[in-house]
Parts: structure tokens; C-alpha cells; sequence
């Protein structure tokens, strides 16, 4: 699995959509833009999507793994 340096933009966004998602609050459009944001920073980093996802999803999720 690749090392990731996820600008403070994407890490905001995924950290509010998990919060919302905890109180079964994340609307479509919400999700829909973390979904762009990681499509635009695997382009722009030539790393597979799936993999950013699931860097992000840790990075946010288990910040001290």
C-alpha cells in the first residue's frame, strides 16, 4: 500500500462525511464530492482510485495506525 501526503482539503472532506455518516446524516451530494476530490487526487497523483480511497478512509478513520 502506498504512502500518502492527502492535502488538508481532502482530509476535511472525508473527516465531515464520516462524521455525517456516523449520525446517518451523509447526503449524496456530500459524498459525491469526496468521491471527485479522490478521483482528482489519484489522477494528479497517478496512484490507483481504490488505493487513495482506502488511504484516506484509514488516514481519517485510524489516525494513529
Amino acid at each position: 500500500m502506498a504512502s500518502f501526503d492527502f492535502p488538508d482539503d481532502l482530509l476535511a472532506l472525508e473527516r465531515a462525511a464520516w462524521e455525517a455518516a456516523q449520525q446517518h446524516a451523509l447526503t449524496p451530494d456530500q459524498a459525491a464530492a469526496v468521491q471527485a476530490a479522490v478521483t482528482e487526487y489519484a489522477a494528479e497523483t497517478g496512484l490507483p482510485r481504490v488505493e487513495v480511497e482506502m488511504g484516506l478512509k484509514r488516514a481519517v478513520r485510524h489516525p494513529d495506525d
